[in-house]
């Protein structure tokens, strides 16, 4: 068995997949409520007097593309800095 394990019996990997998924979710979250403020933010008032960025409606041009860009960047610090690699393995002690 991996001598990491703790005394209970349960496998620490199970830990840190806990722990990242958690982390997924919370990416999840963010994403959808910076979606949903700027789309129905910015896209609340008549069509008549939206705003146009690049030739898009600005509630668009902030949920669909900066949010997106911003969620990309989220996304390449959290695996950079908070996930860790786990052996996939297990190993046996002789």
């Amino acid at each position: 068995m991996n001598k990491e394990k703790r005394e209970n019996g349960e496998d620490p990997r199970f830990q840190i997949a806990n722990r990242e998924a958690l982390i997924g979710i919370g990416l999840v979250v963010i994403n959808f409520l910076l979606w949903y403020g700027t789309a129905y933010g910015f896209g609340s008032k008549p069509v008549a007097e939206y705003n146009y960025i690049w030739g898009l409606p600005a509630w668009f041009f902030y949920s669909c593309i900066v949010v997106t860009l911003v969620m990309l960047v989220l996304v390449i610090v959290s695996v950079k800095f908070l996930y860790k690699e786990v052996p996939l393995d297990e190993e046996e002690d002789n």
